[in-house]
């Protein structure tokens, strides 16, 4: 009995002590309350900075209108097919909204593949496959023939003047398809659609997901002014009062706002919070110096960062006895979902051990803690960091409505939101 409580105490001790050396290693991914407020107060700046005509042709946080001028009162109903692009994938949907109060809304959706070779290859190449998907879907529901409304979701940074228009202002992610940016992606996708001949549909709107997320919130709350995405990339958008939004004539009413926040940081505004590891992911990207806040918080970099983290530990002798394998050192081995398997309370641990194994590092119990707090901390910073900029748009809703406690929901969706166990 004392034995196995000496044992308990030598591991809690060991533990204890393993942890106090990452968070010293890592204490620049550590934020204050002061840093996070200071964070929050210029993301505020920079909104300012979009909204304003005479700055935002400099600002790097665009706070795109979306000529969205009202959220779901829970009235709507229609049968309509919804075109997602900009994850990990390409989904299509079909989707009926009844007042039937048991089931409003009844959702039937297919999820399509979208390979490098075509995110990369040439605008033509890139919407022909949507428009293949599209009719693909669409004969399998048997609804070719019924003409529906289509919603694009297009999850990159776009100028609109209309609903149903949407000039790509850059590409993000993964995407790089040639020959989009500055043109019309409705135009583009009709184009497409037509060259195949085979079904007609009429393209209603476009929209961000963000704003996606926060209008199929708003059909159940009505309270719902924010949609936030936490996924491959992340972004916001909001409820902004039409008078402050110098682009878009017209005072009355609200409009919502696109904030395209994966660039904020993109003008040197977070350079003392960047560390040697992000600007290595930048370095490493599609598009270096473009989304720097994204690449510090969003799904498509966390398991990149780990990586990276775990190379610089093990070449200093601060892991796996300085074992340092091919597999360690290719770009792309841990990914996000294995950062989010990592971090769970039971099996981590355990799923540690394999996933570190399969990269062939041998890891002691010791080197799967030390692992397993490194991943937490990458993604506490991701999360901070999203607090921070959210706090940023709640404190501007709250002071255009003026009063002294705000009350509202915001919508929250994306695949490392809905994945990461914390």
């Amino acid at each position: 009995m004392i034995a196995a409580q000496l044992l308990a105490y030598y591991f809690t001790e060991l533990k204890d002590d393993q942890l106090k050396k990452i968070d010293k290693y890592l204490y620049s991914m550590r934020f204050s309350d002061e840093t996070l407020k200071d964070i929050m107060k210029r993301f505020r700046r920079e909104m300012e900075n979009g909204l304003s005509r005479d700055t935002n042709p400099t600002a790097t946080v665009k706070m795109l209108p979306t000529f969205v001028r009202s959220i779901p009162d829970g009235s709507e109903k229609g049968d309509f097919i919804a075109l997602d692009l900009g994850g990990s994938n390409f989904r299509i949907l079909r989707v009926k909204v009844t007042q039937d109060k048991k089931q409003p809304v009844q959702m039937e959706s297919q999820v399509y593949d979208t390979p490098d070779d075509i995110i990369h290859g040439s605008g033509t190449r890139l919407f022909d496959h949507v428009a293949e998907c599209l009719s693909d879907f669409m004969e399998k529901q048997n609804i070719k023939d019924k003409n529906l409304p289509v919603g694009f979701t297009f999850s990159f940074p776009c100028c609109q003047s209309k609903l149903n228009e949407a000039v790509l202002i850059t590409w993000t992610k993964k995407f790089k398809a040639s020959g989009v940016e500055g043109v019309d992606v409705v135009q583009f996708l009709n184009k497409a659609i037509k060259k195949r001949g085979d079904c007609e549909v009429d393209i209603m709107a476009v929209v961000n997901d963000t704003v996606g997320t926060m209008m199929t919130c708003g059909f159940d709350d009505q309270r719902c002014e924010v949609g936030v995405i936490i996924g491959t990339g992340t972004n916001a958008c909001y409820m902004e009062e039409l008078r402050h939004i110098d682009l878009v004539e017209g005072d009355e009413g609200r409009m919502c706002i696109n904030t395209e926040w994966g660039a904020f940081g993109d003008d040197g505004s977070l350079e003392d919070i960047r560390t040697e590891f992000d600007r290595e992911i930048d370095r490493g990207s599609l598009n270096p110096g473009k989304q720097l806040f994204e690449k510090m918080a969003s799904g498509m970099y966390v398991g990149e960062l780990v990586r990276l983290i775990l190379v610089k530990m093990a070449k200093e002798g601060l892991l796996f006895e300085g074992r340092i394998t091919p597999e360690l050192l290719t770009k792309g081995k841990i990914e996000t979902k294995h950062v989010s398997a990592i971090e769970k309370t039971k099996e981590g641990l355990k799923k540690c051990m394999e996933i570190l194994s399969r990269l062939g590092v041998e890891p002691s119990d010791e080197d799967c803690l030390a692992v397993q707090h490194v991943c937490t901390i990458v993604s506490f910073r991701s999360a901070n960091l999203i607090a921070a900029t959210l706090g940023g748009v709640l404190g501007r809703l709250k002071e255009n409505k003026g009063v002294a406690r705000l009350r509202t929901t915001v919508g929250i969706d994306g695949s490392l939101y809905k994945m990461h166990p914390q």
